[in-house]
């Protein structure tokens, strides 16, 4: 999603420095689709490490381009740079968080169990029989409805940057199987992401639709949606599945929370 906003940009970018650059150079040098993989990847993922990402491809750009820049040139260069730079905070992925509390919500007397099994699963968009699942299942298939697939999403920024994930589970290398099916790695994801925020303290802090994580303690970790309703007393109720299938019900205070994620 990243790479398919990038791809525009440096379209843009091409046009207004054409004039810069005699024939057609700098669109040659920087076109998308001609980079190498390694250098798309490092495009993608710039919402994850902007300045890594844009470093790369600012250095296989002049690199590639084998060719002696003027003083005009090299100024254009490096304003290039610094403006990429500067937008290269993360846009999110367009998450609508009601359509995100009704996709998680109609889930509620459908996903009937809780079964933490390593399954198979086909790859993207896998998915264990929707009767049953874990609580990171809710919120995975209620963002796929908003064609957001985190197995392929976490699957490949695990590739790419696996030891910045938890090893919780003695694993080598990553596996599209299970990563996006565990607490600890959702909440890497989302912070590299740029979702994180403050961990909230009050009833108010809390806004539908974000996502928190908890700890059950003996090294059991939970993560649900903030509904859209509330309990008598104004806690935000939270759609999760905990053991018993989906429900949706006034947890939020009830274990000691581990994080806080607005998705957009």
């Amino acid at each position: 999603m990243q790479g398919r906003g990038w791809q525009g940009a440096s379209h843009g970018l091409s046009t207004a420095l054409e004039p810069v650059f005699p024939e057609g150079s700098f669109a040659a040098a920087f076109g998308y689709e001609k980079l190498k993989p390694w250098f798309r990847h490092s495009l993608a993922s710039l919402g994850a490490e902007p300045k890594r990402g844009v470093f790369k491809a600012g250095v296989f750009w002049i690199y590639k381009t084998h060719m002696r820049f003027s003083g005009k040139q090299w100024k254009a260069c490096w304003l290039v740079l610094g403006v990429v730079l500067m937008a290269s905070k993360p846009t999110g992925w367009g998450i609508n968080a009601q359509r995100l509390i009704a996709d998680a919500r109609a889930q509620v007397g459908v996903t009937k169990s809780y079964d933490p099994a390593w399954r198979k699963l086909s790859y993207p968009g896998g998915d264990v029989p929707l009767q049953t699942g874990v609580c990171t299942d809710v919120v995975i298939r209620a963002l796929r409805q908003q064609k957001v697939d985190l197995q392929r999403l976490v699957h490949e920024d695990m590739v790419a940057h696996f030891s910045l994930y938890p090893k919780n589970w003695g694993a080598k290398e990553a596996d599209r199987n299970i990563d996006h099916r565990r607490v600890p790695n959702l909440q890497t994801f989302f912070k590299r992401q740029g979702f994180a925020i403050p961990l909230g303290k009050r009833a108010e802090d809390f806004l539908p639709g974000d996502v928190v994580t908890w700890n059950l303690g003996g090294g059991s970790s939970h993560i649900g949606i903030v509904s859209d309703k509330k309990s008598p007393n104004g806690t935000p109720l939270i759609i999760h599945n905990i053991g018993f299938g989906v429900q949706e019900e006034n947890l939020l205070f009830l274990f000691p929370r581990t994080g806080h994620y607005r998705l957009r």
